[in-house]
């Protein structure tokens, strides 16, 4: 009975969810012709740096991924008992937040560089 309910769940979850955005989305769109501004403005905004930030977060990432297995397999060794299984999970996921924190960092680094030499206008 149970493995029937939670598919069934998940489907009209995310049905509702999906519906729910859309639904806002166009509140939120007549809302904004109504007072006269045009709601596609906020989508023609560029964003220069964006693949620039997406790209250093992958490699942060892909970076505390190796690190996080060269750690494990250095510590652990080969055969690691239960509790040495969720010590080795939470290495991992500390990893991917510490270097995919400092892609991010090193990304607004580049930005405020690249800023910060631009002429006034």
């Amino acid at each position: 009975m149970q493995a029937i309910l939670v598919p069934i769940t998940f489907f009209l979850g995310t049905f509702a969810m999906i519906f729910g955005i859309r639904y806002l989305s166009n509140k939120e769109k007549m809302a904004m012709i109504e007072r006269g501004i045009d709601p596609g403005i906020s989508k023609s905004i560029p964003r220069p740096y964006l693949s620039l930030k997406f790209g250093l977060l992958m490699v942060g990432l892909g970076l505390g991924l190796l690190v996080a297995l060269l750690t494990v397999r250095s510590i652990f060794g080969s055969e690691m008992s239960h509790n040495e299984e969720s010590q080795a999970a939470a290495i991992y996921f500390g990893f991917l937040g510490v270097f995919g924190g400092f892609g991010l960092i090193t990304s607004f680094i580049i930005e405020k560089k690249a800023i910060d030499h631009q002429p006034l206008k």
